[in-house]
């Protein structure tokens, strides 16, 4: 087995961004999480001239898809192909350039799995055990992961599911839960028994440690590391690979029957079937990308999936015996939304085709904002403003303005044709230099993962040319040095050269406008990453130009407020949409009811009680009397709004003191679906002051 350590001379990398769960769209915690990340790994090694296997695929099996088809009343299979078919055309609209992009209902993966699987099976492999699972009598079948909730034995959350807790990110089993209940009828499980297949991860507690503990401890990120080693040192145990489910892949040995390979055991295995999907399409021997030392293999995945890469699917590769192993798990935190953490079934989330059809044309503005705060150390926060501010003060003013510069000077001055230069003075001399530089830098900041600095020094060669435009003032030199001005014009044309090519990675829609604008196309040899820092000429004199177009535009205070109504919108429908009913009261006796006076009463006078929020002091017509009430209602309503309002009041309520004003009954309220004060109102005509209610 070969640890496959870092090799500066590797030319070939199979590089892999983790499975989306079909049970809803993408949005933009998983595009900064993993996908925006992966892409510009994979376009870089590429314009590099690495031989570049980008796999992906989408993740089919699991119980979120059963539960999701039984509330639609669809088959899970109706559930995988729409949003297969919804995921793919986000990931193809905001340029993420897969080589292939699977899915693991097909053939080929189950075939995979099931094949691997009998491997590990007849090497022994597996440890296989009776044990007590937990199972819902009701509904006749055992409760697999997400078909159980729970309290955390950990963190103490309360809702946490069978196979890991999202708030402290510890993976569990079901029957690890404290106080567990079925997710599909809400009742107590009991404890049933049941054959499983089970991987004896402390079998590779060992190798786990010299591999990771030892051989990653520098190159690692933090973060990745941290959570590895936290859980190497807790010891670790049998994980079972199958389960009780008849959605999923067959359990290919005697005695399967009824059983699926688990969804973690058979999703990883989707980069293999998909990588051999594609070498079938391309003519490629897939093993030369699984199998080959000098292959250098990358998982880019979030946080919640990093013991499944670093620790089960390593041991599941290294117990196979032929495979490679990972040179890198460069594992991000979670991106929070407005300061909340992004939620699908709370829609706390920015949807990726929603996006596109708010900013039509503007993915390289979200590649870009969630690049440039991407949360790879830490989690961090998108907001909208933040958004707007990179857009309109990064892109729009810095790199937008250059080219823009440039391109409409050239036009006006040479009619798009670029001009022969000079000699070159010193400052030439220094910027030409220095945009020589930008590669190996850029370069040193992809090959760590850190994306987010790379993406600024990339804006810093944009500033570069800027600073040089201003201090050279070709538009004031036009008209005493025309020689000079079009050694200005050239240099800073160089650096247009060079920002269409860096750009790529991180802006490909931008890259690609610019180099239409700049005629790369018509170039007797495509520019090339290494030539930035190579050539001398990286776009030649006499080469014509076209008219220039804007890159970015400016994005208006009323378009972000939009997006941050629509969230206050999206969070107020889901408050009312999970408002839990109250829970009926302890009964009472006819006789105790026929204690309550109710009479139907009309509000003359109102005022806020002085330094309160809450209070408002009313004078109530009950028709029996005029009386004093005091009102928790003054924070949703102002005392001018319920003079001459219907109440319902109860009369025999014992008077009490509430900021020395004495309160003589109460006003019926309760609340609507958005959580809003309401008055139980008898407004109806005929009904007078001091009816009772009955």
């Amino acid at each position: 087995m070969c640890f496959n350590k870092r090799n500066t001379m590797s030319k070939r990398y199979t590089i892999t961004a983790a499975l989306p769960y079909t049970n809803g769209p993408i949005h933009i915690g998983h595009l900064a999480g993993v996908y925006v990340p992966a892409d510009i790994y994979a376009r870089y090694m590429r314009l590099t001239g690495n031989d570049v296997a980008f796999i992906c695929g989408s993740d089919e099996h699991g119980v979120p898809i059963t539960i999701k088809a039984k509330k639609e009343g669809v088959t899970p299979q109706d559930i995988v192909d729409k949003y297969h078919a919804i995921i793919k055309q986000s990931f193809e609209d905001f340029g993420i350039t897969f080589d292939n992009y699977s899915r693991t209902s097909a053939k080929i993966h189950h075939d995979t799995a099931q094949e691997f699987f009998k491997t590990l099976y007849n090497k022994n492999e597996f440890v296989e055990e009776v044990t007590e699972q937990l199972y819902d009598a009701e509904a006749n079948q055992f409760l697999a992961d997400r078909f159980v909730t729970g309290t955390c034995p950990k963190c103490g959350n309360e809702e946490a599911y069978g196979d890991q807790c999202e708030n402290c990110g510890t993976s569990l089993n079901a029957t690890d839960l404290i106080n567990p209940k079925s997710a599909i009828t809400g009742n107590v499980p009991t404890l049933k028994e049941t054959k499983h297949w089970f991987l004896p991860l402390n079998k590779h507690e060992a190798f786990l440690r010299e591999w990771i503990l030892k051989g990653h401890k520098k190159d690692w990120k933090p973060n990745v590391y941290g959570q590895v080693k936290s859980w190497i040192d807790d010891g670790l145990r049998p994980r079972a690979v199958t389960r009780d489910l008849d959605w999923g892949i067959p359990v290919p040995v005697e005695g399967g029957e009824g059983k699926v390979l688990y969804v973690w055991f058979d999703a990883p295995i989707g980069y293999i079937s998909s990588t051999k999907e594609w070498a079938a399409r391309e003519g490629k021997n897939w093993e030369d990308y699984w199998k080959d030392e000098n292959t250098k293999l990358v998982h880019f995945i979030g946080k919640d999936n990093i013991v499944f890469h670093c620790i089960i699917f390593p041991s599941m590769l290294k117990a196979e015996g032929s495979y490679i192993l990972p040179d890198n798990v460069p594992a991000n935190e979670f991106l929070n939304l407005e300061g909340k953490k992004l939620s699908t079934s709370k829609n706390w989330a920015v949807w990726l085709p929603e996006y596109l059809i708010d900013f039509p044309n503007q993915q390289d503005v979200l590649r870009y904002a969630l690049t440039a705060n991407a949360p790879e150390s830490k989690d961090n926060d998108f907001t909208w403003k933040d958004f707007q501010a990179r857009n309109n003060n990064e892109l729009v003013a810095i790199f937008g303005n250059f080219i823009n510069r440039v391109v409409v000077l050239t036009n006006k001055y040479y009619e798009g044709v670029i001009p022969e230069p000079s000699a070159y003075a010193a400052i030439d001399e220094e910027t030409l230099a220095a945009v020589k530089a930008y590669p190996a830098v850029i370069s040193s900041s992809i090959e760590r993962y850190r994306f987010r600095e790379a993406s600024q020094e990339l804006i810093n060669l944009a500033r570069l040319g800027n600073k040089y435009l201003a201090d050279e003032e070709p538009w004031k030199t036009i008209k005493t040095d025309e020689a000079r001005t079009k050694t200005v014009m050239f240099v800073a044309l160089q650096i247009a050269s060079a920002l269409a090519v860096l750009s790529e990675p991180f802006l490909p829609f931008t890259s690609t406008k610019l180099k239409g604008i700049l005629c790369h196309s018509e170039l007797d040899s495509e520019s090339k990453w290494e030539d930035i820092s190579t050539k001398d000429v990286l776009i030649p004199a006499n080469h014509k130009i076209n008219k220039g177009e804007l890159l970015f535009s400016k994005i208006e205070d009323e378009t972000i407020q939009k997006q941050l109504d629509k969230l206050e919108a999206n969070k107020k429908a889901n408050e009312a949409a999970n408002k839990a009913t109250e829970p009926q009261k302890e009964e009472i006796t006819f006789e105790d009811f026929t204690k309550l006076d109710l009479r139907v009463g009309t509000i003359l006078e109102a005022e806020k009680m002085p330094k309160t929020k809450k209070l408002l002091v009313l004078k109530v017509d009950t028709g029996i009397d005029t009386r004093t009430i005091v009102s928790g209602i003054a924070e949703s309503f102002k005392p001018e709004d319920v003079v001459g309002k219907r109440v319902t009041v109860l009369v025999n309520l014992a008077p009490r003191k509430l900021r020395g004003v004495e309160s003589q009954g109460m006003i019926l309220m309760t609340e609507d679906e958005g959580g809003n004060l309401v008055f139980v109102n008898p407004d109806v005509d005929g009904v007078n002051n001091g009816l009772q209610i009955s």
